[in-house]
């Protein structure tokens, strides 16, 4: 007889169970091995599999399209009090994506060294991001002009605008 699990860690294994059969149903459809789902007062609210290859956007990572997804349905692009489950460990961006969503909680099968395995090594991410930019092999810099007010101009329009909505 099995151990019988609280119900939070039964329902995390049923979420992370679904975005894994939606990343393996996703390389039967010739999508990337990468499910996610967000999770919202316990239900599912949506979901989301790799796109990268087949709309040809690097960034419709599963966790991303899911991201989406979620913040369409409950029409908010702030996602306080919902949980983001994928099939594997998120990259930089997908992390990133689920913070400026403001998700409470990021959950997780697979890792970043099975991810490797099967040829998606990210690891080159995190190694570049604890290096200098000087090192970096793509070349990311403030373009040096005069014109410090145009280039803050936007920022000052925001902050003054009174009916902004924070984020």
């Amino acid at each position: 007889m099995g151990v019988s699990l609280p119900t939070t860690q039964s329902a995390e294994r049923e979420w992370l169970g679904e975005a894994v059969r939606l990343a393996t149903a996703n390389v039967a459809e010739g999508g990337g091995p990468f499910g996610a789902v967000v999770v919202s007062g316990g239900r599912v609210i949506a979901t989301g599999t790799n796109q990268v290859t087949s709309t040809l956007d690097p960034t419709a990572h599963a966790e991303v399209v899911a991201i989406r997804a979620a913040c369409a349905a409950i029409g908010d692009f702030r996602l306080t009090g919902c949980v983001l489950v994928s099939s594997c460990e998120p990259c930089p961006l997908c992390l990133s994506a689920a913070l400026w969503a403001r998700v409470d909680r990021v959950l997780y099968g697979a890792d970043r060294d099975d991810a490797a395995a099967a040829g998606f090594d990210d690891r080159e991410f995190y190694d570049l991001f604890d290096r200098p930019r000087t090192e970096w092999t793509v070349p990311v810099g403030q373009v040096s002009t005069a014109d410090r007010a145009g280039h803050i101009a936007p920022f000052t329009a925001w902050q003054e605008k009174p009916d902004r909505v924070e984020y």
